[in-house]
């Protein structure tokens, strides 16, 4: 029934994750604020705030009398993130991506100075052979996806990758100077994706985006692959909208705020 006429069937809990949405929202509110804020009598919210600081989430300064969620709750965020199967939450963008251009899609994290691939979608009809599969480990310089990685990292971070990492043409495509890949990551910051044009392997390109979290550095990133023949510039111009629609709403689930 609940369900139906859309009312939380236990109003005193939906009010006192009001109180806290809102002191998570603002920052630390006095009481009154707090009052004007959610529309409730000062009386109840009292009610609320004495609660939850029975249970440890919530404190008040002992100067300005204003009330603010405490560490229990980031705690309680953490454990949770921490549990996060990225694989069993990325499935199904993935999939969505692979049904809507027809091509592979890949899942890779960072692994040091290289990308580890941790899914592989397969193209349903017309695939190709690719070398990738699920545990492969390839530099981060030389992909897609690696590159939308890199984009992300400070000069000093990048410099240290491309010195540690044997540059070497995988196909005559390769970038293997670091003045021109620092031309190519100001590129993906710039357009908000990366490309790979064959310079992986052979016949084969994709468009890559990276994943935010709730971490600060970027752990993940995922491609479209497919034969260069159809993935061309005017069909990845129109794989592009889906890419960063997948970025932001999967970025979203892992808990990175835009």
């Amino acid at each position: 029934m609940a369900e139906k006429d859309g009312k939380n069937p236990v109003q005193s809990a939906e009010r006192i994750f009001q109180v806290m949405e809102a002191l998570a929202e603002h920052g630390e509110m006095g009481l009154m604020e707090l009052s004007a804020a959610l529309g409730l009598h000062k009386s109840t919210v009292h009610r609320l705030l004495m609660s939850l600081i029975y249970m440890g989430y919530a404190r008040q300064d002992e100067t300005t009398q204003k009330y603010m969620l405490s560490y229990k709750v980031v705690s309680m965020a953490g454990k949770l993130l921490d549990r996060m199967d990225i694989l069993q939450i990325a499935r199904p963008y993935m999939q969505r991506l692979s049904d809507v251009s027809g091509e592979t899609v890949h899942l890779v994290k960072r692994e040091g100075n290289n990308t580890l691939y941790i899914d592989k979608i397969e193209a349903k009809v017309g695939s190709i052979r690719m070398v990738s599969h699920v545990g492969m480990i390839r530099p981060m310089y030389c992909s897609g996806v690696g590159k939308a990685i890199m984009a992300t990292l400070s000069g000093e971070e990048l410099k240290k990758i491309w010195d540690e990492s044997t540059i070497e043409k995988k196909t005559k495509k390769t970038i293997t100077a670091y003045e021109h890949m620092l031309e190519t990551l100001e590129e993906v910051r710039k357009n908000g994706y990366a490309l790979d044009d064959e310079e992986n392997e052979e016949g084969v390109s994709c468009i890559a985006a990276c994943l935010y979290s709730y971490k600060k550095k970027v752990e993940y990133a995922f491609s479209i692959s497919g034969p260069s023949s159809r993935m061309t510039m005017e069909r990845i111009g129109e794989l592009t909208a889906d890419v960063k629609s997948v970025q932001r709403d999967l970025s979203a689930e892992l808990g990175h705020r835009f």
